[in-house]
C-alpha cells in the first residue's frame, strides 16, 4: 500500500514539475501560465492519509506479533479460529 501511494505521489510531482509554470503568488509578471494549487493540496492529503494507514497497519502487526510469537501463518490461523 505504501509503495503504491509513493508511486502515485511521485507521478504527480513529475507532472507538476513542468517548465513554464509560475507559482500563483502576487508578482509583477502578468499573463503567464500559473501552476494549479489544487494538486498540491491533493498530494498533501494523500501523504497524511498514507501516513495514517501505515501507522494503523503497524499497530495491527504489533498486536499480531504480541499475540502470536511465530511467523508460521498456519499456526496463527489455528490459534485464531473459534
Amino acid at each position: 500500500m505504501d509503495v503504491m501511494s509513493t508511486g502515485v505521489i511521485a507521478y504527480y510531482v513529475l507532472i507538476a514539475s513542468r517548465d513554464g509554470l509560475f507559482t500563483p503568488i502576487v508578482s509583477k509578471v502578468k499573463n503567464v501560465a500559473y501552476a494549479d494549487p489544487v494538486p498540491q493540496a491533493v498530494i498533501l492529503t494523500a501523504i497524511v492519509i498514507g501516513l495514517s494507514i501505515q501507522a494503523l497497519m503497524l499497530v495491527g502487526v504489533m498486536k499480531l506479533a504480541r499475540d502470536n510469537p511465530t511467523l508460521e501463518s498456519n499456526e496463527i490461523e489455528k490459534s485464531n479460529t473459534p
